[in-house]
């Protein structure tokens, strides 16, 4: 099934750090640009940080600084390196792109995978 998946998630104290990873599932990503969304309970989805083909990389406020995104096309997999989380990071995080059916060679676009908890205590 064509999808992407998010692991990686976990409760984690303050100060602490997580990898999270999108791997696209019997597919592959396009050129595009790869985003990681959040979503806190009671708030809008928001851009994490996004990162193209190219390997050029686009962060919110919030994240530069603190978290890296990466990209193994290779894998299909795209990681986001979270250090110096705070409480204010909780929520559950989504990966978004494009992706190319390994079988068919068809593009599904705008793709979401079901998400990861992060958890920070404080």
């Amino acid at each position: 099934q064509v999808r992407l998946v998010e692991s990686g998630g976990g409760l984690v104290q303050a100060g602490g750090s997580l990898r999270l990873s999108c791997t696209a599932s019997e597919s592959a990503f396009t050129g595009n640009a790869v985003g990681w969304y959040r979503q806190a309970p009671g708030k809008q989805r928001e851009l994490v940080a996004s990162v193209t083909g190219g390997g050029s990389t686009n962060y919110a406020d919030f994240a530069q600084g603190r978290f890296t995104i990466s990209r193994d096309n290779g894998k299909n997999t795209v990681f986001l390196q979270m250090n110096s989380l705070k409480p204010e990071d909780t929520a559950r995080y989504y990966c978004n792109a494009d992706l190319v059916s390994a079988v068919f060679g068809t593009v599904r676009r705008n793709s979401w995978g079901q998400g990861t908890q992060v958890t920070v205590s404080s």
